[in-house]
């Protein structure tokens, strides 16, 4: 089943009709519908790349010296000592929690990937034995 929106950031009828009737209702309704035919392409990447900075920005402050400004010494040597280990052994585990995912995720795009190719060789082979019908699974 194909996975693209009903309503596209495009110049569509759809599109259009919901701008015209949202200016009819209510103006700002209208007004960010053409805000989101003009610029919907672009959110995906403004998302990521807000995203990107955001957790670059954390993780910078969780490294080297900026840690001792959000966090403060007890007092309690022995106290402090274990939060550290604990911290760094937290970021360890967060830090293969991530190359996990990474891995899975790639992993996943393979499936799909080669997914995509046995459809794609099936329709070719269908294709050229004459088949005139597209193949319906159940």
């Amino acid at each position: 089943m194909n996975q693209s929106a009903m309503i596209r950031p495009d110049w569509t009828p759809a599109t259009i009709a919901l701008m015209v009737l949202g200016f009819v209702v209510f103006w700002p309704l209208g007004l960010a519908m053409l805000a989101y035919i003009l610029f919907g392409e672009k959110l995906k990447t403004f998302k990521k790349d807000a995203n990107e900075t955001v957790d670059g920005m954390c993780s910078a402050f969780k490294r080297g010296g900026r840690r001792s400004n959000w966090t403060h010494r007890t007092g309690n040597v022995a106290f402090d000592d274990w939060r550290e280990a604990e911290l760094a052994r937290l970021d360890e585990e967060r830090r293969k929690l991530d190359e996990m995912r990474e891995e899975f995720d790639a992993y996943a795009r393979e499936l799909r990937r080669a997914k995509d190719q046995e459809e794609f060789d099936r329709f070719m082979r269908d294709r050229k034995n004459g088949g005139s019908g597209p193949i319906v699974e159940a």
